[in-house]
């Protein structure tokens, strides 16, 4: 690797695209950005390149730790990256908001009853 490796390809060994196609999707679409500036598929990624990726609502803020062409299993992917403390906390606490928001969020007790679908039918009119 005389120049680094493709942005698109180290995403994908990175694990953080399933396929080189939707990390180059994401890439195209503006949510990957090098250095603070916008990326391109075929741009060369070197150690220590700034990377920060949106993802799903989320905000990955990395420093590039190693180089790879090929797609690693799950730990040694994480040995590519260094993620700085300030995007895992304000990740976590995302994720916290998020998981709060849907236990405040009341669900329906399951399905209506015979008299309560008939109460609904007279608030609506029909009964």
């Amino acid at each position: 690797m005389k120049d680094g490796v493709r942005v698109d390809r180290w995403l994908w060994s990175a694990r953080f695209y399933r396929t080189r196609a939707l990390a180059a999707e994401a890439i195209d679409g503006g949510k990957v950005q090098v250095n603070d500036t916008r990326a391109k598929r075929a741009r060369p990624v070197r150690v220590g390149d700034r990377i920060r990726i949106r993802k799903n609502g989320l905000e990955y803020h990395l420093t590039v730790a190693g180089l790879s062409e090929r797609r690693l299993g799950p730990t040694r992917a994480g040995e590519l990256y260094e993620e700085t403390p300030e995007s895992v906390k304000a990740r976590t606490d995302l994720l916290e908001q998020r998981r709060l928001a849907r236990l405040a969020a009341a669900e329906p007790a399951g399905r209506p009853s015979k008299r309560d679908r008939r109460r609904l039918a007279r608030l609506k009119g029909r009964g």
